[in-house]
């Protein structure tokens, strides 16, 4: 009996497992964390015997015919090469998954707006009546849903970090949304590494396969004329210029194949130019997937966004709060401030990873009444920011202090947006944690 060692047993991994399991192997879990109690009841509900709080154990793992990793765990952690150094497969959840399912697997990565679309997306294609999982880095377990339902289409959210383990899966419909640099200490600082990383989407596509993607973007233009892509090219972009198939005309969207389709723009429940990306990929992939018109129209005007990106909180005594904890990367926080529409109050920082201020510079000028430093280590903030003169508080402590420091710093008329640039880990659990921790903080005030 062939075995499947799953390491790292989150959404991912546990899913992994039970799939594992279902389809005969002989299957074992290690997480050298701690495994949440509704991951211990599902793995021992199919009775996968697993072990956590504590190094791999390397008798158990290096046996393995084939390993599943979950995307948190580096391509450079020392099981994982010990495992490539003796040729054992390593592969991700998603690769796994897409073995046992006919599908069509629509796909979406991308810097920035990856989220966003894929749940745009998913309403899509839900509120069509179609069949339709959703999956990867938000929504359950591709593998767990494979192991348990029977879906026609799956919307997948797809990390760089995923993507690197992912081999012969393949796209049906492939959406790159646009690369800026972000992950960089996860790929030696190397920005072809993340580049060609996001690219791995689009490995595998046939003819019969659609690759959507923003036209303006330089790095994906420069590796367009690199990849020589078999699959239908379908970009799209802010205004009708050569070879957009998707644009905005004389205030109205318009997506020109396979089947003409327009709509006002006014009429977009997601407001902003980054947003208006995010709309044209999603009614492309609804229309390669011959959704009706008069659905595409209702489910782009009547979707309520997403939690913790750009999300109203409340206004207190005159000061707008906004959470947009999601801005992991300084890309992210640049069409934050882009949206701005008062003077700000900006929060930012985190686990930085490799971040180069530059790119949100002339905004934090022009936007910015004053910044909110929150994280463990604000040397670089202070080192980058601090010469523009703006009023600064540095903040260590936690969130009631970050909003505390920024109401107090906040003229009424203004916005305080959290926006963090970084990674969440240094103070909180996730950026989840961190935008629900900001919107209790608000509402307290």
């Amino acid at each position: 009996m062939k075995r499947i060692v799953i390491l790292g047993a989150g959404e991912s991994g546990s899913g992994a497992a039970v799939l594992a399991r279902v389809k005969g192997f002989d299957t074992f879990v290690s997480d050298m964390g701690t495994i949440k109690p509704k991951y211990k009841k599902l793995l021992d509900s199919y009775h996968i015997p697993w072990e956590e709080g504590h190094p791999h154990t390397e008798a158990l793992v290096l046996n393995a015919d084939e390993v599943v990793k979950s995307p948190g765990i580096p391509n450079d952690a020392p099981i994982i090469l010990k495992l490539k150094e003796q040729g054992t497969p390593v592969i991700s959840e998603i690769e796994f998954a897409g073995r046992y399912t006919d599908a069509k697997m629509v796909c979406i990565t991308g810097s920035n707006g990856k989220t966003t679309t894929t749940s745009l997306i998913y309403h899509i294609f839900k509120s069509a009546g179609l069949n339709v999982g959703l999956a990867g880095n938000i929504g359950r377990s591709l593998a767990l849903q494979v192991a348990t339902e029977q879906h026609d289409y799956y919307v997948i959210e797809l990390s760089s970090f995923q993507l690197d383990n992912m081999y012969d899966f393949r796209a049906n419909i492939a959406i790159l949304m646009n690369i800026t640099p972000d992950h960089l200490d996860r790929y030696d600082h190397c920005m072809q590494k993340y580049v060609d990383a996001k690219f791995r989407i689009t490995q595998n596509q046939t003819e019969d396969d659609a690759f959507i993607y923003w036209q303006d973007d330089p790095i994906i233009r420069r590796e367009l004329e690199k990849h020589g892509l078999r699959a239908q090219l379908y970009p799209f972009s802010a205004v009708k210029e050569d070879g957009a198939i998707a644009y905005v005309e004389d205030d109205e969207v318009h997506i020109d194949r396979p089947i003409a389709f327009n709509m006002e723009q006014e009429e977009l429940a997601l407001r902003g130019t980054h947003n208006l990306y995010n709309s044209l990929a999603a009614g492309i992939s609804a229309n390669l997937a011959g959704i009706k018109k008069e659905d595409i129209r209702r489910a782009l005007s009547d979707f309520k966004g997403v939690p913790h990106r750009l999300e109203r909180v409340c206004d207190v005594r005159g000061v707008h709060f906004i959470n947009d904890s999601k801005a992991t990367n300084v890309n992210s926080c640049w069409y934050a401030l882009q949206s701005m529409t008062t003077k700000t109050v900006l929060i930012l920082g985190g686990k930085d990873k490799g971040n180069d201020y530059n790119e949100i510079a002339d905004l934090v000028r022009q936007k910015c009444s004053a910044l909110v430093y929150l994280g463990l280590h604000n040397e670089k903030l202070h080192q980058f920011f601090d010469p523009m003169g703006l009023p600064v508080a540095d903040v260590q402590t936690g969130m009631k202090d970050a909003v505390d420091a920024a109401y107090r710093l906040a003229k009424k008329g203004e916005t305080v947006l959290l926006s963090p640039c970084c990674a969440s880990f240094d103070l909180f659990k996730s950026y989840e944690d961190r935008g629900d921790q900001f919107k209790e903080c608000v509402r307290a005030l």
